[in-house]
């Protein structure tokens, strides 16, 4: 397009008028002004665009051609202003989520829901990944907003605080039974049961190997389970030891179903929270997410 937009504005406005000095008055500039920029527009098309009579201006040949075109395009920017003028009051949006299947299923659902509820033109992403990769997805400004684990000393990052979460090891009565039955005491417990954790790539893993080791607690059984569901339903049926989560198994410690496993050292308890990048500017559908939960 050699011609900006203005140029064809005007041109558009006189075929419709049928006349410069009607024009002129729509586009509140002057008709010397118009006269000239539908020169301009036809020396660069190559070709006379409207035929001149006392009583106005009439499309040629070549000039319907072009206004076809020209009314089309000015038709689908008004459509699209008005699409986007209902959009922002409706409050229509996007807002991408990224968040651990867990954390997702026990904390999230429950602010979402009343989001939802208040915001229904606002489209949710949920991209279920660990701590770790919702973090990385944050950096590459792939998603708005994470609810992870409190990171140490990420930069550009904003954390709000929700909650605190607590580590436990749990197993059923009739497994700890069976494991003091074979002589086993209960300060050798994690060391000489089948330890149930979360797979390596998880921050939670990361964390319990972290207490494991400055406990000097050896694991020579473990299974890797990818979800904290399936941690909890393995340790209802009896398979081993398993770290979850506790507000997680509350009402399974509540009616004995699952029995909290005693540690010398307790694990400390961990922040989780809303995290989302401070070096670009939020979008309308983030800034009503983070006034939402803040009052929630």
């Amino acid at each position: 397009m050699n011609q900006n937009l203005s140029s064809y504005r005007i041109f558009y406005t006189v075929a419709n008028t049928g006349n410069i000095s009607k024009a002129a008055k729509e586009l509140y500039i002057s008709q010397p002004a118009i006269s000239k920029s539908i020169q301009k527009l036809e020396e660069s098309v190559g070709c006379r665009l409207f035929s001149r009579s006392s009583r106005g201006v009439v499309l040629t040949d070549e000039g319907q051609l072009l206004y076809e075109h020209v009314k089309t395009a000015f038709e689908t920017l008004t459509l699209g202003e008005e699409k986007l003028k209902r959009s922002i009051e409706l409050g229509v949006g996007h807002l991408k989520i990224g968040v651990s299947a867990t954390l997702c299923k026990y904390m999230l659902l429950p602010y979402l829901k009343e989001f939802i509820r208040q915001n229904p033109h606002i489209t949710i992403s949920i991209h279920c990944q660990s701590t770790n990769d919702t973090l990385k997805l944050l950096e590459d400004d792939k998603i708005d907003i994470g609810l992870i684990g409190k990171p140490d000393n990420v930069k550009n990052i904003h954390f709000d605080y929700l909650e605190e979460i607590e580590d436990i090891f749990v197993a059923t009565k009739d497994y700890l039974r069976n494991l003091h039955a074979r002589g086993v005491r209960k300060d050798e417990i994690l060391t000489s049961s089948t330890l149930m954790l979360l797979d390596q790539n998880n921050m939670t893993r990361q964390y319990i190997d972290d207490y494991l080791q400055e406990n000097h607690i050896v694991v020579h059984d473990s299974i890797d389970i990818s979800s904290m569901d399936l941690l909890i339903d393995f340790a209802r049926i009896g398979v081993g030891v398993a770290c979850v989560i506790k507000s997680f198994v509350q009402d399974d410690l509540a009616s004995g179903a699952l029995v909290e496993i005693p540690l010398g050292i307790p694990i400390h308890k961990r922040e989780v929270g809303f995290a989302y990048r401070t070096n670009s500017k939020p979008s309308k559908s983030l800034n009503e997410f983070i006034q939402f939960y803040q009052n929630f």
